[in-house]
């Protein structure tokens, strides 16, 4: 028998980054711990929803709908845009690679601002293009001007994470404008709101008029953070034709689920509800950032349901200062920490750590 070195694989996928996930926090008797490292929502979902995935539950058997036409027409109804524009995926995260599968191939570019969502450079690598990574101005915000002045020829997509995960910033909605006015119309602009239901409406860009006046521009929303269905993975795209075409043929068929179908469905018909939720986060997020300014903490706002900490190479050890203390948070080496806003208790404790943790340089002078 002829020995074989094993299943011959991509070599180029070696290179790709992991997507690092934020971490449960160690099982402990002594204390309460505390996940405040995914920027989940610590509810639970509302009665009304939980009925639905209950009702669903039922028909588990079946596959689901396999256009989500129901939950598609909610969307539509809720955002005045016609059925056929709107896409759906298994959270937004899936949606960026679809959009990525649907312009990009070995050799293109894909442009997107550095910090910014980790799922980028990952799906950009499994299409094999390559990332163009712009740094982010020492505030924390996009340097579209910068970001403008990479485009070549070879650019297909430009992502504008706002609200950016990790570092909470958003883009200047006359920024935003300017700048999509001035890249070429056969590129892929992705305006990524994950995070938007948790900014002040004045300072949100207006997106969706900017997707009705531009064919190029495509909207990224999802359920998993304000709507508090993380679990169930239910993203959605708003972008003309042909690029909402395009996401339908490369969608996982049945990949969202109709017990996920069901939940989003009651979630926007308890859209009220889930934004009184959400202004608590925002109470809560402004309340822990101002204890921390008066820390001597140096922080840029945060227009997201987290906080940024930039705290170089002290990361590390308040990382582990705050895992001795029961809560896990989103560590980026030598950068900084992400810590997500949780329950009050959660909050407080995180408070009183870096309040107490023993290290002169965390806080910048």
């Amino acid at each position: 028998m002829v020995s074989s070195p094993g299943p011959r694989l991509r070599p180029d996928l070696e290179a790709l980054p992991s997507y690092k996930a934020g971490q449960r926090p160690a099982p402990r008797t002594d204390i309460t711990t505390y996940k405040i490292s995914s920027n989940e929502s610590h509810h639970a979902p509302l009665e009304s929803v939980q009925a639905a995935i209950v009702a669903a539950a039922a028909d588990v058997n079946r596959y689901p709908d396999p256009f989500s036409s129901d939950l598609i027409a909610a969307i539509s109804s809720h955002f005045n845009v016609p059925p056929e524009h709107i896409s759906l995926g298994t959270g937004s995260v899936a949606l960026c690679g679809q959009i990525i599968q649907s312009a990009a191939g070995p050799g293109d570019e894909i442009l997107y601002a550095w910090r910014s969502f980790e799922s980028y450079p990952i799906w950009t690598g499994i299409a094999g293009a390559h990332s163009v990574q712009v740094p982010l101005r020492p505030d924390e915000t996009h340097d579209l001007e910068a970001m403008r002045n990479a485009i070549t020829p070879r650019t297909r997509v430009i992502f504008i994470c706002s609200p950016n995960n990790p570092t909470g910033q958003i883009v200047d909605p006359a920024e935003l404008e300017e700048f999509i006015a001035n890249v070429p119309s056969e590129i892929v602009i992705v305006l990524d709101e994950a995070y938007v239901e948790y900014v002040p409406h004045e300072k949100r860009a207006e997106s969706i008029r900017l997707y009705r006046e531009k064919p190029n521009v495509v909207v990224l929303r999802t359920f998993s953070k304000a709507y508090g269905l993380a679990g169930l993975r239910v993203g959605f795209a708003i972008s003309q034709e042909p690029i909402s075409n395009a996401l339908r043929k490369t969608a996982l068929p049945f990949g969202v689920s109709s017990i996920a179908q069901a939940a989003a469905i009651a979630s926007i018909e308890a859209e009220s509800e889930l934004l009184e939720r959400v202004k608590s986060v925002v109470a809560e997020r402004d309340r822990v950032a101002r204890e921390l300014k008066e820390m001597g903490y140096q922080l840029n706002p945060s227009y997201a349901n987290f906080i940024w900490m930039r705290l170089s190479n002290d990361t590390e050890a308040m990382y582990q200062a705050l895992e001795q203390a029961g809560l896990s948070v989103r560590p980026f080496p030598s950068e900084g920490l992400r810590i997500s806003i949780g329950e009050t208790e959660a909050n407080n404790r995180f408070i009183e750590v870096a309040r107490s943790v023993s290290i002169a340089s965390a806080v910048p002078r």
